[in-house]
């Protein structure tokens, strides 16, 4: 019986061991899409215990709590000590069989406190103290824990209105070496049907000193926010959509469509697709422009609690997986801006895994001369950054595409801890090869090898992302 986390671990033949100790393991991460503060950075945090920096902001261990019937008061209420949070979370990640948080957590524990046992309520106390001893030490502020995580690149999620001032500071600090760079997300301008809409336009507006008043004015405004973070080294702009829109004459009917929504007046559903679809499209022509890289992330269903939500706020642990999309639509979208000359390098996501092979066989569609890998599925996504889940992305992009050509994982998480997810995910991808090479499924040809998992754990998001 192997041991626990042991150095092999998920790697379960010699071929995928070398990979990864050799290969795979020693790559910087390029963390291309996360939603890290950026001011935490740029004053370099240090976190009072193991609760602050583990539990405060972690949806992922909030739910698996809430299913354990842990009472609210010790996930995220004020009236509980961070201890007892903290215990909490230690009686319930050791029920946590074949959940990747019991993968994930063990990982963070020993990576960076030296904890070789895991997590139970027996021992909670003991981990406490150790924690927070470690957090003590010159290395365990951010910049520290990003130091050792061997992070070359950060890609921070940003609203069109933030000024981008602890991007600026980190930029001019020549002290830190790790490059963070802004990621634009423009979903509240996207999301006309939203409540909160108009206020949001309002305030657009204010962050280029000028009012909004139909179409063109937004689009004017978009654009001088994208020049904005243009000038702070962005690479990329992503979307949080609950689903890809496409409709028809999108582009000739959204400005009447955008003054009806100022004037306040009821949207048909149609209507409302109208609108996103040609804002995507304008927006998809402008990250070509600037050579960035388009990410759509869709298939949420959110807020399904809607008594949490009024209490607790979205990203808190109430969100789900959508049913499928429309796979027309995704191919409609791509196509037109294609057409127009317009599509720029562009990454998929859905969190629905029953799109995983639609997802790649529409990119296959979208290749350009030059770029590898222009349209591309993205890494397995939230509920799908589990290890049957990565396997699953891995083999059908194997399958139906070039996964030589994939850009591999980032970590999509608020936690400076969460750079374990590239460790767990480098080794899931070399022991699928690995496994390819031992059933004699692959060549045993280490310089092939060598290259596949450098380019897929490093170098292609480093030439994609550019």
């Amino acid at each position: 019986m192997k041991t626990f986390l042991h150095d092999n671990f998920l790697l379960q033949n010699d071929t995928a061991a070398r990979l990864y100790h050799e290969h795979a393991a020693p790559l910087p991460i390029f963390d291309y899409h996360c939603h890290v503060d950026a001011e935490e950075i740029a004053i370099d945090k240090r976190f009072e215990n193991i609760t602050q920096l583990w539990l405060k902001a972690d949806h992922y261990k909030w739910r698996l709590m809430r299913q354990n019937g842990v009472p609210e008061t010790y996930i995220t209420g004020t009236k509980s000590s961070d201890y007892d949070k903290f215990l909490a979370f230690a009686r319930t990640i050791s029920q946590a069989a074949g959940n990747p948080v019991h993968h994930f957590a063990a990982l963070e524990l020993k990576r960076y406190f030296g904890c070789d046992v895991p997590l139970t309520e027996k021992n909670a106390e003991q981990i406490w103290h150790r924690c927070n001893e470690r957090l003590a030490d010159a290395d365990m502020s951010v910049r520290g824990i990003i130091k050792q995580s061997n992070v070359a690149l950060i890609g921070t999620t940003d609203d069109p209105t933030h000024n981008l001032e602890w991007h600026k500071k980190l930029a001019d600090d020549n002290s830190f070496h790790t490059r963070v760079v802004p990621t634009f997300r423009p979903d509240k301008a996207i999301n006309i049907a939203k409540a909160g809409f108009l206020d949001y336009i309002a305030a657009l507006g204010l962050s280029c000193n000028t009012q909004i008043k139909c179409l063109d004015d937004l689009y004017a405004a978009l654009s001088t926010r994208l020049d904005h973070f243009a000038r702070h080294g962005c690479l990329s702009a992503d979307h949080g959509l609950d689903s890809i829109p496409f409709a028809a004459d999108a582009q000739k009917r959204a400005a009447a469509i955008f003054t009806k929504a100022l004037n306040e007046t009821p949207l048909s559903t149609l209507e409302v697709e109208q609108y996103q679809s040609a804002l995507l499209l304008f927006l998809g022509a402008e990250y070509k422009k600037r050579s960035w890289v388009m990410q759509l992330h869709y298939g949420v269903l959110r807020n399904v609690n809607e008594k949490m939500f009024a209490r607790l706020g979205p990203d808190s642990g109430f969100d789900a997986i959508g049913g499928g999309q429309d796979a027309r639509k995704i191919a409609a979208l791509l196509n037109e801006l294609e057409q127009a000359d317009s599509l720029p390098k562009t990454i998929l996501y859905s969190l629905n895994p029953a799109d995983n092979a639609m997802l790649v066989s529409i990119a296959g569609c979208f290749g350009a001369e030059g770029v590898c890998g222009r349209v591309q599925h993205g890494s397995a996504w939230w509920f799908n950054d589990t290890k049957a889940g990565m396997e699953a992305q891995i083999q059908n992009l194997a399958n139906l595409g070039l996964l030589s050509g994939f850009v591999g994982m980032l970590t999509d998480s608020r936690s400076f801890l969460s750079y374990v997810r590239h460790e767990y995910f480098r080794r899931i991808l070399c022991n699928v090869l690995g496994t390819w090479v031992e059933n004699g499924e692959y060549p045993a040809d280490e310089n092939a090898l060598s290259t596949l998992v450098t380019d897929i754990c490093y170098d292609n998001a480093r030439q994609y992302f550019k």
